[in-house]
């Protein structure tokens, strides 16, 4: 059986990016995580221990989102190393870092970094 914890379209306030600008203003980021993570006794026992705990994976994913850097891919890459030190027992996943408006002359999507695992 595949178990997955996820958190899924979080909205954080950040200051990454390359150009200064992006650094001074920030720019509304979306991050989800899906997480494969043996929770087959939470099934049985609805126990908090027997699972991921969801408001402490939050509050790593928040505090990460908060160091700026310049890429969104070294900010996806120091969340999944971040939530895989506090949670050993994750067995895999997928990181998503999405950046609302990038600022990209015409464009009106997101820009994101992935990495799954």
């Amino acid at each position: 059986m595949k178990t997955i914890v996820a958190l899924e379209n979080l909205r954080f306030r950040a200051r990454h990016g390359v150009s200064p600008q992006e650094r001074a203003v920030g720019n509304d980021f979306i991050v989800t995580v899906r997480l494969r993570y043996p929770f087959q006794k939470a099934m049985d026992a609805d126990t908090l221990a027997d699972t991921l705990n969801y408001a402490e994976a939050y509050d790593i994913i928040k505090a990460e989102m908060a160091i700026p850097s310049s890429l969104i891919e070294h900010v996806a890459g120091r969340i999944r190393s971040a939530l895989l030190a506090r949670f050993p027992l994750i067995e895999g996943g997928m990181v998503r870092v999405e950046k609302a408006n990038p600022p990209i002359a015409g464009m009106t999507g997101t820009a994101a970094a992935e990495i799954e695992w």
